[in-house]
C-alpha cells in the first residue's frame, strides 16, 4: 500500500480510534494513558500531572546507514502498541552536563528522531492550539529530554506541548558535493529538515491527540530560535505553523565566506569545501565510507578539529533560497505573527576578549574597513572597557540585532505582527562561577516561559513567579490567537517603524524603547556593507 493510500485509510478511522482512547476512562497518576492511533500505529501514553504525556513517539525513520546525511524518511508502521513513556534518546553529540546547572547526562543516539507530546485534551475533539519547542545547543547540542523543558506548566494554560529532536553537528549539517549530487538538490541541512518534518507529522497526526493542526506555534531558544527564523523563511516550511516565537534567535546576517565578523551561514559552495576538508580528516573518500564509520570517530576524529566545531546550516537554495534579509525585504518569507526577543547580558557566558589589545586586534581582523565605527559604538578605551564592549558585541551581533532587523522587516513586508520583548531580569542563580557578575545572560529566560525554576537549580521569589506566570501567560495567548494580550496582562503593543516598542520583562513588564539601539544602529550599517560586498563579488 502507498503511503498516500495509507494516509487516507488511517485519517477514515483515526479520529473514531482515538476517542475510544481518550474515553477509555479516568486512570491513577502515572498508570498507562489513553491510546491514540498515529498514521504509524498506536502509542500508549502515560498520566503525569493530571494530563496525558507521550514520550519518545517516532516521526520520522532511524537515519543510520545508508540513511545518514540524507533527509528523513516517513516512519515505518510498527506492530501492537507503543509505549510512550520513555524520552528517546538525544541525538548524537558530545555531552555538556553540568548537573549544577540542571543540564544532565543524557543517552545519546544517530536513532533519535522522536518527538514527546504533552496533552490536557479531554477528547480528540477538543482541537487545542499546539506549540512546538525547538531546543538550543548551538546546532551541536541540546535534548527535548532536558527537564528544563518539560512542558507540564505551559501546557496546563489550555495548549498542547510538544518537543522535536534533530541531528546535530556533522549528523545535521555536514555538506559535501557528492551529498549534493546524491540528492539532486543540496546538502547539509539534515538538521532543519529533521524540524520540517517533525511539522509535517503534526499535520497528520496531531488531531488524535487533542491538537489543532491548523493553530500552530513553532517556538525555540538559541540555535532553536535561529532554526524558527529560518523555518519563518524556507519555502519548504510554508503551511506548517501560524506563529513563531523565537527567543535570541534570528538570523538575517549575509553569507559567512571566511572569518566575517557577525556573519554564520555559509553559502552551499563554502560548506562543501569544508565538509570535504571534515571527510578528508577522517580518512574517508566517498561517503560510502563514511557511512559505514562509527559515529564516535565522526563525532570526536580528527574530522572535528579542522571545522573548529562549527556546524551550522548554509544557504543551500532548497532548505534555505538565499540570504534571509533579502527574502523578508522582498516580502516572501512565511508571514505570521511573531514574537521574538532577546536578553540584556546575553553575550556574558559565552568566550570574548577580556582586553583591550585582544578586542582591538579581532574587531580589525573581523570587520574590515568597518572597524573604526565598531570600535566607535564598542569602545575599548581599557581592558575593563574592552571586556564590556567585546561581551555586548557579542550579544548584539548574535542576538540582538538580528531580532531588531527581523521584527523591522517584517513589520514592513507582512502582514502578521512583531512583538518585541527585552529581558532584563537577573534570576536567582545557582552559586557557580558561571554566573558571578552577570546579568540576565544567555537563556536567562528559559525558567520563567517553562515555569521550571527547579531544573535549573533556581529558587523562584514571588516577584519571580509572577514575572513567569506573566511569560506563561503571554506565550500561550500568542499560541492561541496570534496575539499575547488578554486578561489582565499589561498590554503588550506590536513594533511598528512609527512606533517601535518592546515590551521589557524587570519586575512588572512595561512598554519601552528599543535597547541600546545606537548600538544596532552601528551594526546596522556594517551589515548593509556586507551586504553590498557580497552582491559586488
Amino acid at each position: 500500500m502507498t503511503f498516500e493510500a495509507q494516509r487516507s485509510l488511517l485519517a477514515v478511522c483515526l479520529l473514531a480510534a482515538t476517542a475510544l482512547g481518550f474515553a477509555a476512562g479516568t486512570r491513577a497518576e502515572g498508570e498507562a494513558g489513553p491510546v491514540v492511533h498515529t498514521q504509524a500505529g498506536p502509542v500508549e501514553g502515560t498520566l503525569e500531572n493530571g494530563m496525558a504525556v507521550y514520550k519518545g513517539v517516532p516521526f520520522a525513520q532511524p537515519p543510520v546507514g545508508p540513511l545518514r546525511w540524507r533527509a528523513p524518511q516517513l516512519p515505518k508502521p510498527w506492530p501492537g502498541v507503543k509505549k510512550g513513556d520513555t524520552y528517546a534518546p538525544a541525538c548524537t553529540q558530545v555531552s555538556r552536563a553540568n548537573p549544577a546547572l540542571g543540564i544532565p547526562a543524557v543517552p545519546t543516539s544517530e536513532d533519535c528522531l522522536y518527538l514527546n507530546i504533552w496533552s490536557p485534551a479531554k477528547s480528540a475533539g477538543d482541537r487545542l492550539p499546539v506549540m512546538v519547542w525547538i531546543y538550543g545547543g548551538g546546532f551541536t547540542g541540546g535534548a527535548t529530554s532536558i527537564p528544563l523543558y518539560d512542558g507540564t506548566n505551559l501546557a496546563r494554560k489550555g495548549v498542547l506541548l510538544v518537543s522535536i529532536a534533530y541531528r546535530l553537528g556533522p549528523f545535521g549539517f555536514l555538506a559535501d558535493s557528492e551529498l549534493t549530487k546524491e540528492s539532486g538538490r543540496s546538502s547539509g541541512n539534515y538538521g532543519l529538515l529533521d524540524q520540517i518534518a517533525g511539522l509535517k507529522w503534526i499535520q497528520r497526526n496531531i488531531t488524535a491527540f487533542g491538537g489543532d493542526p491548523h493553530r500552530v506555534t513553532i517556538f525555540g531558544e538559541s540555535a532553536g530560535g535561529i532554526s524558527v527564523s529560518m523555518l519563518a523563511a524556507s519555502p519548504l516550511a510554508n503551511g506548517l505553523f501560524e506563529g513563531a516565537i523565537s527567543e535570541s534567535g534570528g538570523s538575517f546576517g549575509s553569507p559567512r565566506s571566511g572569518d566575517e565578523g557577525g556573519v554564520n551561514v555559509p553559502t552551499l559552495e563554502i560548506a562543501e569545501r569544508n565538509g570535504a576538508a571534515f571527510l578528508a580528516a577522517l580518512g574517508a573518500s566517498t561517503i560510502a565510507e563514511a557511512r559505514k564509520l562509527p559515529a564516535e570517530r565522526i563525532l570526536k576524529g580528527p574530522g572535528a578539529s579542522t571545522m573548529g566545531g562549527r556546524f551550522w546550516p548554509n544557504f543551500d537554495g532548497y532548505v534555505l533560497p538565499r540570504d534571509q534579509y533579502l527574502l523578508y525585504s522582498a516580502g516572501v518569507q512565511n508571514d505570521t505573527p511573531v514574537l521574538i526577543g532577546t536578553n540584556a547580558d546575553e553575550g556574558a557566558i559565552f568566550p570574548h576578549p577580556r582586553d583591550a589589545a585582544s578586542f582591538l586586534k579581532q574587531v580589525r581582523a573581523q570587520y574590515g574597513a568597518s572597524a573604526d565605527k565598531i570600535l566607535a559604538a564598542y569602545p575599548a578605551g581599557s581592558d575593563e572597557q574592552a571586556a564590556r564592549s567585546a561581551s555586548e558585541l557579542m550579544r548584539d551581533t548574535a542576538f540582538a540585532w538580528n531580532t531588531w532587523t527581523w521584527a523591522r522587516l517584517q513589520s514592513r513586508t507582512g502582514k502578521g505582527r512583531a512583538y518585541v520583548y527585552y529581558f532584563n531580569h537577573r534570576p536567582p542563580y545557582p552559586d557557580v562561577p558561571l554566573f558571578k557578575g552577570v546579568g540576565a545572560t544567555h537563556g536567562a529566560e528559559l525558567a520563567y516561559v517553562f515555569g521550571n525554576p527547579a531544573q535549573q537549580n533556581m529558587h523562584f521569589t514571588e516577584g519571580d513567579q509572577a514575572m513567569s506566570e506573566a511569560i506563561m501567560t503571554y506565550w500561550t495567548n500568542f499560541a492561541k490567537r496570534g496575539d499575547p494580550n488578554g486578561g489582565s496582562l499589561p498590554h503588550w503593543q506590536s513594533f511598528t517603524a512609527r512606533h517601535p516598542v518592546v515590551m521589557h520583562f524587570d519586575g512588572t513588564p512595561q512598554l519601552g524603547a528599543v535597547p541600546n539601539l545606537k548600538q544596532l544602529e552601528a551594526l546596522d550599517a556594517y551589515y548593509a556593507w556586507r551586504r553590498s560586498e557580497a552582491h559586488e563579488q
